[in-house]
Formats: C-alpha cells, sequence, structure tokens
C-alpha cells in the first residue's frame, strides 16, 4: 500500500523549532523526490522543501537558512527541520512524493506559530 504519513507538528512560540516526519509506505518512494509543502486557508499549497532521490534540495526562498529537509538511507522517511520559527510559518503542512507522473501527498499535519 503507497501511503505517506506525517507527524510532528503542533503549538510552537516565534523563535522556536519544530521537526516534521514522514514516513512512507511503498518501494517508489525511494525513487522520488519527497519533501513539504504547505498551506493556509484560501491559498494554494505552496513548496517549502523538496529533496531528490540523489540528494538534490529545493527550498522557498522563505525558508532558506531557517529549515533543512533530510533523507535517511533507505529514503523511507523524509523530515523537515524547521528552526526560527516565525508567525508567517502557520499552516497545515503536508508530506509529498512525485516520480513521474506519481504524485503522492500525505494528510497534512498543522504547525502554529504564536506567542
Amino acid at each position: 500500500q503507497v501511503q505517506l504519513v506525517e507527524s510532528g507538528g503542533g503549538l510552537v512560540q516565534p523563535g522556536g523549532s519544530l521537526r516534521l516526519s514522514c514516513a512512507a509506505s511503498g518501494s517508489i518512494f525511494r525513487r522520488s523526490t519527497m519533501g513539504w509543502y504547505r498551506q493556509i486557508p484560501g491559498k494554494q499549497r505552496d513548496l517549502v522543501a523538496t529533496m531528490s532521490a540523489g540528494g538534490s534540495t529545493t527550498y522557498a526562498d522563505s525558508v532558506k537558512g531557517r529549515f533543512t529537509v533530510s533523507r535517511d538511507n533507505t529514503g523511507d522517511t523524509v523530515t523537515l527541520q524547521m528552526n526560527n520559527l516565525k508567525p508567517e510559518d502557520t499552516a497545515v503542512y503536508y508530506c509529498n512524493g512525485t516520480l513521474f507522473a506519481y504524485n503522492y501527498w500525505g494528510q497534512g499535519t498543522q504547525v502554529t506559530v504564536s506567542s
């Protein structure tokens, strides 16, 4: 069964840190570009950070220097380390796996940055 399951969201104060994890079920993800997108109500879902199967990374300008995306050696888990969080980082964060025409999403996890 192909599945992505996120964990690690929550409430954090500005300047704090959170770590999101995504567990991937299905061998397709080992060859996929994996990453994170986020969405706030009424807005489109935007790229946060991705990592290809070969290790190349892409980051949104707004998170460069604060967020780090990584994958374990098996490629089955992708992690987003978020530091120096800002209120504008508040959103539902979705794990994504993409390979050619295949595009999979997790169920999303809420991240709220507020004092």
